[in-house]
């Protein structure tokens, strides 16, 4: 049976609603973002969320500045209908009416989550191999990237020594081009896709299954703007 979708901004409050019930990560990106919240059959079930990176320059290997770059940081759902892709590729055309600056998004996919990149390899995007290791450390009760402790370090001399730290494995690394001039600018970076691997597959590619149920958040028209 198909379902209705509609695809319109949201406020930060049902963005952070929708990422803290549906998305592995509970947490809301730390920099300016813009969030697009989901409604299937007249029922909210989730966001995405594009903005700002924490990777420093994330246009700049391919001549762009930081409004001309933006990454995916959330797709958050609750159990739905329809394909992840055609929701994400709805969302994407909804943010190229906020942004007509933008000219290409950058998304990765963590292995380590068990994710593959499978909404992005149904939508053609272009991957491009594995992103750099990244160092967080423990502080205040969660893990940060080193990146964002950039200001704790230099207030406490010595404290980058003490405390507790781990590396994360690299995650892919996907791009999406919003021109017909960037998409021949990138497509020679494309390499063969990864596979999914899972236990008990007969063919090694099993789908992600979105998990949750749809929220009470009632209509677009209450939430409506970019939020912070």
């Amino acid at each position: 049976m198909s379902s209705t979708l509609q695809i319109d901004f949201c406020s930060f409050q049902a963005a952070k609603y929708a990422v803290e019930r549906w998305h592995y990560s509970k947490r809301m990106p730390k920099y300016k973002q813009v969030y697009i919240g989901v409604w299937e059959n007249g029922k909210y079930i989730g966001a995405t969320v594009f903005g700002l990176s924490v990777t420093p320059y994330l246009g700049a290997a391919f001549g762009l500045t930081n409004t001309e770059c933006a990454e995916l940081t959330r797709v958050a759902l609750a159990r739905h209908k329809a394909p992840v892709s055609k929701i994400v590729s709805y969302a994407i055309r909804k943010l190229k009416t906020h942004s007509p600056g933008l000219l290409l998004l950058v998304s990765y996919a963590d292995p380590v989550q068990g994710h593959h990149g499978g909404i992005y390899q149904a939508m053609n995007w272009i991957f491009v191999g594995e992103s750099a290791k990244v160092k967080q450390y423990y502080f205040r009760g969660q893990w940060r990237n080193d990146s964002s402790m950039g200001r704790e370090f230099r207030r406490q001399p010595g404290m980058r020594a003490k405390t507790e730290s781990r590396e994360l494995p690299p995650k892919y690394k996907y791009l999406y081009p919003l021109t017909k001039a960037i998409r021949k600018k990138i497509e020679p970076l494309r390499k063969q896709y990864p596979r999914k691997i899972c236990a008990g597959s007969k063919d090694g590619v099993a789908p992600c299954d979105q998990q949750g149920e749809g929220g009470s958040i009632p209509t677009p028209a209450l939430h409506i703007g970019g939020g912070k």
